[in-house]
């Protein structure tokens, strides 16, 4: 199958959840641990092919906004890549400061929850292409309840009414997590994501659960995603990103050089 690239190749996405400066890596969300430097990480995925990458704070308190803003300018200076930067972004100015630091794109999340104008106030200073807003979704019964507060705090809202709700207010694509699957390496929730992906009109990123090259293919043709996102099976090198796009290539799925 020939490579191709363009507006419906499905996009790789690595994650770097950042902590005081260091990767870090969970299960659930939860027993987090060093995973290394972030911008040592970033340049070897940029060398691997990655097509894009994530930089969330997961402390994501005040006094870590000109240590995350070290972080992007580090990571950026690494990369020739779209990179999205979320944890605490609170405001419009938050977002300016670290799309001055190097980011191409901000993740939203707890914040727009509590205020979803949010999400049209950066859209409107930065256009809607840079705006991703992060849902952390769990199962509740036969429906999937939106999160916040890194999972810990159930929102009000189901995922699907939540990602069409973002999308009215100018999100130009959903970053959706699954908690139930989140470094578990069981795969990917399909269901969740092809409920988001049916739901809306712009990009969805699946995120949470990823364990092999044949989760990335099911996650696209089952759950219907746009991009695909994974850390641990990254950060441990137990499946190379040129070893899923070779996959990907195999079931007819367009992906970048």
């Amino acid at each position: 199958m020939t490579p191709v690239t363009g507006a419906f190749a499905r996009r790789l996405i690595a994650c770097l959840d950042v902590r005081a400066g260091r990767v870090v890596k969970g299960v659930n969300f939860e027993g987090l641990r060093d995973a290394g430097d972030p911008a040592a990480l970033a340049a070897r995925y940029d060398a691997e092919g990655i097509d894009e990458l994530v930089v969330l704070d997961v402390t994501a308190t005040a006094e870590d906004r000109l240590a995350l803003a070290r972080t992007v300018s580090a990571v950026a200076s690494n990369v020739f890549i779209p990179l999205a930067v979320g944890g605490g972004i609170r405001s419009v100015d938050d977002a300016a400061r670290v799309i001055e630091a190097g980011a191409d794109k901000v993740g939203v999340n707890t914040a727009a929850l509590g205020d979803p104008a949010l999400i049209s106030r950066i859209a409107g200073r930065f256009g809607s292409q840079a705006v991703v807003v992060a849902i952390d979704a769990k199962r509740d019964g036969g429906r999937f309840e939106v999160c916040s507060h890194a999972g810990r705090t159930p929102a009000g809202w189901e995922a699907v009414a939540w990602a069409r709700e973002a999308e009215s207010r100018g999100a130009g694509e959903i970053l959706l997590t699954s908690i139930d699957a989140d470094g578990t390496l069981q795969g990917f929730d399909c269901r969740l994501t092809a409920a988001v992906s049916d739901a809306v009109g712009i990009p969805v990123i699946a995120s949470g659960g990823a364990g092999s090259a044949a989760d990335f293919v099911e996650v696209f043709t089952a759950g219907r995603a746009d991009a695909a996102l994974a850390a641990t099976i990254f950060h441990d090198a137990t499946c190379r990103v040129r070893a899923v796009k070779d996959a990907l290539r195999r079931h007819g799925l367009p992906v970048r050089l």
